[in-house]
C-alpha cells in the first residue's frame, strides 16, 4: 500500500475524525453535563490550538495533574493532535515525588486540578515548566485555563504521526525507587484496542463508565479510549465511589466497566447493591489484581458477568485476557494471549519452558511499548533482542494454554489496584531512626487483594508502633505505599550473598 495510503492512526487524528462522524451522539458524561461528539472535538481542537500558541511543539510534554475530569480527556487528545507527548501524573504522589517525574519528563506546561495545585505549589520553585495552568478554577499565580485557551486559533489539521511516534509517557514505579516513564506509541494503542474488539468480550459497549484513575493504563485504555474510538459514551466520575457507581450504571443504562477487584467488593457490600439495576451491565472488567471466585459468585447472583485481564502499563496493557465464559473453569487464570500478540514463559537463560514449568512472563505484540523514557539500559533489560518485553511475573501455562501467574519476579506488591515497588518503599522506611532493617512485602487482604507490610528489625533498646511509621513516610510516599501491617523480628532471613529471603517472610506470615 502506497504510504499515501495508509489510514493516520495517531489519537489525536482517531478522535477528532470520530467526532466528525458522528457529531450528534453523546461523547462524555461528567456531573451531570454531557457533551457530545461534535462539542468535544470543538473544545479539543482549541486547546490544541492553545498548546500550539503556548510554544508546545512536536515532542514536547504536556501533563496533567488531577483526579478524572473532561480536561485530562481533552488535554490528552489535544497534545496528541498537535504531534506532542501527554503525561499524566498519579495524583496520589507526594511533592518530592512528582517533583522527580515532572523533571524527568521534562514537562513544558502542566495542567493541574483545584485540590492539586496546593502540592505543586510547594514545588513550583524546583520546577522548569513553562506553563502551570490551573484546570478548574483560577487562582493566584495560575493561568486559567479560559485564558489559557482565550481567542485561541482552533487547530484545523492534527498532526499526521507514525505508528512508532511517542503519544504518551505514563510512569511505572521503579524497582530501585525511582519511576520510570513507558513510552508508548500511537501504534501501541491502536493495536491494543484492536485486540480488546476481538476479545471475547465486546469492549467497546455503547456506554461504558470510567471511575478507575485515568492516570492509570487500565482505567484508561480498557474501555475508556476504545469506547470513544468507536463512538461510545464514556460517563465519566471524579473518583471511585460505591454508590455513585451503583447510581451512575443505573442512571446511564452503563454496559461495561473497568476496575481492580476490590472497587467490584466495595460495590458488592454497599447496601444498595441488593437493590440496584444492574439490568443494563454486559459485562465488568477486572484488572490489577485476580477476580476471586467469590466476587464472580455474587455478581452471578445479580445476573452481571466479570471478566479479567492481565496487563502493564509497558503493554498498553492487555497481555492476556479471560473471557467470562472461562471466569469459573479457570479460577486465578490470567487468561489467554490476544489475537495479535505472543506470551511466553522464559527460563533464566530467556529459553521457552513447556506447558507446566514455571518462569518469567514474556510478551512480544505490537501494544508493547517502545521503551522507557531517558532509560535506554532498562529499555535493554526490559525488552530483548527478539523484541520480548520481560514483565518480571512469574508464571505457567495450563495444559490447554491458559496463563497462571504465581509470584513477581520484582516481589511487586498490589494493593487496591495500585503497583507498589518494595524497594520505593523500603528506602523511606529504613530512615526511621528505630530502625535498623526492614523488608518490605504483600501480605493477602480481603479488602485491599495485597496489604503493603513491613518486616523491620529495631536498633537496641528502640520501639516502634505502625502508626508511628506511617506517620514518618506520609510526607514522602503516597498513602497507598504506606505499610498496613508492621511485624517486628530480630534478624531478617539472608541468603549467602547477603539477600533478604522474602519468600520466607511471606510463608512466615500467610503467603508462602
Amino acid at each position: 500500500m502506497p504510504d499515501s495510503l495508509q489510514p493516520d492512526i495517531g489519537l489525536g487524528t482517531n478522535i477528532l475524525r470520530r467526532c466528525a462522524l458522528t457529531p450528534a451522539l453523546p461523547a462524555l458524561s461528567f456531573e451531570g453535563v454531557t457533551l457530545d461528539y461534535a462539542a468535544l472535538g470543538a473544545r479539543i481542537r482549541l486547546l490544541a490550538g492553545a498548546l500550539r500558541r503556548a510554544g508546545v511543539n512536536r515532542g514536547d510534554r504536556v501533563g496533567f495533574l488531577g483526579a478524572n475530569h473532561p480536561v485530562f480527556i481533552e488535554a490528552m487528545y489535544a497534545t496528541a493532535a498537535i504531534g506532542a507527548i501527554f503525561v499524566p501524573l498519579n495524583f496520589r504522589l507526594t511533592g518530592p515525588e512528582l517533583e522527580f517525574i515532572i523533571g524527568d519528563a521534562g514537562l513544558h506546561t502542566l495542567l493541574v486540578d483545584d485540590l492539586r495545585m496546593p502540592v505543586i505549589d510547594d514545588i513550583r520553585a524546583a520546577l522548569h515548566c513553562r506553563h502551570f495552568v490551573a484546570a478548574e478554577t483560577p487562582a493566584a499565580g495560575w493561568i486559567a485555563l479560559a485564558e489559557f485557551a482565550a481567542d485561541a486559533t482552533p487547530l484545523a489539521e492534527p498532526e499526521g504521526v507514525g505508528m512508532q511516534d511517542t503519544a504518551l509517557i505514563m510512569y511505572t514505579s521503579g524497582t530501585t525507587g525511582r519511576p520510570k516513564g513507558a513510552m508508548l506509541t500511537h501504534g501501541n494503542f491502536f493495536w491494543n484496542n484492536v485486540n480488546s474488539r476481538f476479545s471475547p468480550e465486546n469492549l467497546a459497549s455503547e456506554v461504558s463508565l470510567s471511575c478507575a484513575p485515568l492516570f492509570h493504563i487500565g482505567g484508561l485504555n480498557v474501555t475508556t479510549m476504545v469506547t470513544f474510538q468507536t463512538g461510545g459514551h464514556v460517563v465519566l466520575l471524579r473518583n471511585f465511589e460505591p454508590g455513585a457507581v451503583l447510581e451512575a450504571i443505573a442512571s446511564y443504562r452503563v454496559q461495561t466497566m473497568f476496575g481492580a477487584p476490590a472497587m467490584f467488593l466495595f460495590m458488592a457490600q454497599h447496601p444498595d447493591f441488593e437493590a440496584a439495576d444492574l439490568s443494563s451491565v454486559e459485562v465488568l472488567v477486572g484488572g490489577g489484581a485476580p477476580v476471586p471466585e467469590l466476587l464472580v459468585r455474587i455478581y452471578k447472583a445479580r445476573g452481571v458477568k466479570l471478566c479479567q485481564g492481565y496487563g502493564l502499563t509497558e503493554t498498553a496493557p492487555f497481555a492476556t485476557f479471560l473471557g467470562s465464559r472461562w471466569i469459573e473453569s479457570k479460577p486465578g487464570s490470567a487468561g489467554l494471549p490476544p489475537l495479535y500478540g505472543e506470551v511466553r514463559v522464559v527460563d533464566a537463560s530467556n529459553q521457552p519452558l513447556p506447558h507446566g514449568e514455571k518462569g518469567e512472563v514474556c510478551v512480544r505484540a505490537p501494544n508493547v511499548m517502545r521503551g522507557y523514557w531517558n532509560r535506554p539500559e532498562a529499555t535493554r533489560e526490559a525488552i530483548d533482542r527478539e523484541g520480548w518485553f520481560h514483565t518480571g511475573d512469574i508464571g505457567y501455562f495450563d495444559h490447554e494454554g491458559f496463563l497462571f501467574l504465581c509470584d513477581r519476579v520484582k516481589d511487586m506488591v498490589i494493593t487496591g489496584g495500585e503497583n507498589v515497588y518494595p524497594a520505593e518503599v523500603e528506602g523511606v522506611l529504613c530512615e526511621h531512626p528505630a530502625i535498623a532493617e526492614v523488608a518490605v512485602i504483600g501480605l493477602p487482604d480481603q479488602k485491599w487483594g495485597e496489604a503493603v507490610t513491613a518486616v523491620a528489625r529495631l536498633k537496641d533498646g528502640a520501639s516502634l508502633s505502625l502508626e508511628e511509621l506511617r506517620d514518618f513516610a506520609s510526607t514522602r510516599l503516597a498513602r497507598y505505599k504506606l505499610p498496613l501491617r508492621l511485624h517486628l523480628v530480630p534478624e531478617l532471613p539472608r541468603n549467602p550473598a547477603g539477600k533478604v529471603l522474602k519468600y520466607q517472610l511471606r510463608a512466615r506470615w500467610g503467603n508462602p
